[in-house]
């Protein structure tokens, strides 16, 4: 049962911790990336569908990313929803494809981007405290319930711990280095 929980736990905080490479891959730092773009939804038939799965995403150079919609009456509204996105993207259209340059970070827009990392930073160690909160009241019900001895729940507290302090210095790990992806001059 102690296994089970902590088995459990540890895919919980997985979970967590893949949801924030996803979200920080989405933050913008200067050069062209189609993760910037994926998590968009178009209107699609009536249903909002990401924007990965209605058009083919390329990076034809650092600074540039295209959008070439398979069905070519998306177009615009393509470009209303990477417009209307809070990216700051103004792409282009030639009829066919959407061309949207990635303009360089000013200072002040790194800064802002920092502290939205901060932000985010601070909702996935949340996450992964009340991941390990749950894990916890779990051992202890099953103390109370008499399914485990004192020292097992000992060990797995200790366990769900050990497990806890490892994913925060993977969090950790993973928001300084895209900080530094961001406040990184090219």
């Amino acid at each position: 049962m102690i296994k089970e929980t902590i088995a459990d736990t540890k895919n919980r905080m997985n979970k967590a911790a893949e949801d924030l490479r996803v979200e920080l891959a989405a933050v913008r730092t200067g050069r062209a990336s189609t993760s910037l773009l994926e998590h968009l939804k178009v209107e699609y038939y009536g249903t909002p569908t990401p924007l990965n799965q209605v058009a083919t995403l390329g990076i034809p150079e650092p600074t540039m990313l295209t959008v070439q919609p398979w069905d070519p009456t998306l177009l615009a509204v393509i470009d209303k929803v990477i417009r209307s996105s809070d990216l700051g993207l103004n792409p282009v259209s030639d009829g066919k494809v959407l061309k949207v340059p990635i303009p360089p970070l000013t200072e002040e827009r790194r800064k802002d981007l920092v502290k939205h990392l901060h932000k985010v930073m601070e909702n996935h160690r949340t996450a992964v405290r009340n991941i390990r909160r749950d894990a916890n009241e779990a051992l202890k019900k099953l103390l109370k319930d008499k399914k485990i001895s004192e020292d097992d729940e000992r060990r797995g507290l200790e366990e769900i711990q050990k497990l806890t302090d490892g994913f925060m210095e993977k969090l950790e790990a993973q928001a300084k280095s895209k900080e530094k992806e961001v406040m990184e001059l090219r």
